[in-house]
């Protein structure tokens, strides 16, 4: 067996081991790659990328029926389901170069195409090759579970994982799971001509702030899209073309296929994580602020270290673990200054405290600042005026900022730089926006905190009627 002895290996090519092997071998470190799937992990082969490119063919056909007030005639689009799927393939063919196995062994990084099995607390094998490392990252990422439900062994079931490859347009969609994953391909597939129906066992939309999440529920149900919640499924049965959900409460629900969107499972099989000591759960590796395992030499990142699964969060990861293990710094991560967006149209983006959170916290020291849509200019011009923007402010600085409207995940990205900034209301309140933006609503909102002081305010009114009369 041919023995190498490297720096740092890391065991996963997605967002977070790319990111840190790209960025230790370009800083000196040697660096080994392993990955046993496709290089780019799930984001790139199975997730956000052809995900957002399947929902930018879904808006493109929704256009065409949306022309009215606009004074332009609706037409029903005649969908290409097969030449949709051929758009989905070029985008993940052309950013894939970015994460191939030629770019990063042109960085200098040796890239192994094999599964890692570790043998001890510093060695792992891969491709019958035994490769000992000073440091290693786990960052394999995770991939869709499937419940225990009964029948779900012998129903064809489609996942993320397999959606994309479907060239044949499904008649009637079953989606279990009302979550992100689940809403936005049953929008897309609504949109792009299917009979879309979304089962989930407790509330759609569960983790966001309820009042922001009604709105894209209300308009997902407008374009045709049935969504049923606290329904529970009780039973699978059927073959491709007829298959049945029998939910708990007795009801039969009928559809030509089947989505499992129920959530994700943390990929470490096979890893022999207890050969290494690495403590870890069906959450994932334990580690610590630092994102160290119980092994010292291990460390863990983006789904594999069990917190918030997005592809933005194993790339911030790997920040935090270059500093450690490339530069010896320290270095520890957080989550309060996280953004994550449903792609819905309304979009629907969260960064920090819910508003539900934010006043557990903070109590009557949390003021909640509201701007809706349908007083942005912008908005109006582009018909697109449903949704709200929510402000949670603590100490004169934002904890958490919930947006339900158009390009809410672009617009998150500022209250998220405030936020890990810690910057005060007062620095968006004094932002220049040009207009007309949607930009715009985030610093009305952000003035609103300020207008009772300058508006309301007794003394302030009386000053200035003096400066007034005395001034030349």
């Amino acid at each position: 067996m041919r023995q190498i002895e490297t720096d740092i290996c890391i065991i996963g090519a997605g967002s977070g081991g790319l990111s840190i092997a790209a960025g230790a071998v370009q800083m000196g470190a040697r660096v080994v790659l392993i990955e046993g799937g496709e290089m780019g992990g799930d984001c790139l082969n199975a997730g956000c990328v052809p995900s957002k490119a399947l929902i930018a063919a879904a808006k493109a056909a929704q256009a065409m029926r949306d022309g009215a007030q606009f004074g332009i005639t609706p037409v029903e689009p005649q969908v290409d389901f097969a030449a949709v799927k051929d758009h989905v393939a070029r985008v993940i063919e052309t950013i894939a170069p970015v994460d191939s196995q030629e770019r990063f062994e042109g960085l200098g990084v040796q890239v192994i195409r094999a599964w890692a099995r570790f043998t001890g607390p510093d060695t792992v094998e891969a491709g019958g090759q035994s490769i000992k490392a000073r440091r290693f990252v786990i960052a394999t990422g995770s991939r869709p579970m499937v419940p225990p439900i009964p029948g779900a062994a012998t129903v064809p079931v489609l996942t993320n994982e397999t959606i994309f490859d479907l060239r044949d347009r499904p008649d009637h969609l079953l989606i279990i799971g009302g979550g992100p994953i689940g809403l936005e391909m049953a929008q897309a597939h609504r949109r792009l001509g299917c009979q879309v129906t979304v089962i989930e066992g407790a509330s759609a939309l569960g983790r966001d702030d309820p009042e922001l999440a009604a709105v894209v529920l209300s308009n997902l149900r407008a374009e045709g899209v049935e969504i049923l919640e606290n329904a529970k499924v009780g039973a699978l049965a059927g073959q491709e073309g007829d298959i049945t959900v029998t939910l708990e409460d007795g009801r039969k629900l009928n559809g030509s296929h089947l989505l499992m969107a129920a959530g994700r499972k943390v990929h470490l099989d096979g890893l022999n994580l207890e050969a290494a000591g690495v403590r870890h759960d069906r959450k994932g590796v334990t580690v610590g602020p630092d994102l160290r395992s119980s092994n010292r030499r291990v460390y863990a990142v983006g789904d594999a270290a069990g917190g918030l699964q997005f592809t933005h969060v194993a790339g911030y990861h790997a920040g935090v673990v270059i500093r450690q293990i490339v530069l010896g710094l320290p270095a520890k991560a957080t989550t309060r200054h996280i953004p994550w967006v449903t792609y819905t149209d309304p979009e629907l983006a969260q960064v920090g405290l819910t508003e539900a959170e934010a006043r557990k916290a903070h109590g009557d020291a949390l003021t909640v600042l509201r701007q809706e849509f349908l007083h942005n200019d912008r908005a109006q011009t582009e018909g697109k005026t449903k949704g709200l923007l929510k402000v949670m402010v603590a100490g004169g600085r934002p904890v958490g900022v919930s947006i339900v409207g158009p390009q809410a995940g672009e617009l998150i990205g500022l209250w998220a730089f405030a936020i890990a900034s810690r910057a005060k209301i007062s620095a968006i309140a004094g932002m220049v926006a040009p207009y007309p933006t949607l930009g715009e609503i985030s610093k009305r909102a952000a003035g609103a905190y300020f207008s009772p002081k300058l508006f309301d305010n007794p003394m302030l009114k009386r000053f200035v009627r003096l400066v007034q009369r005395v001034m030349p």
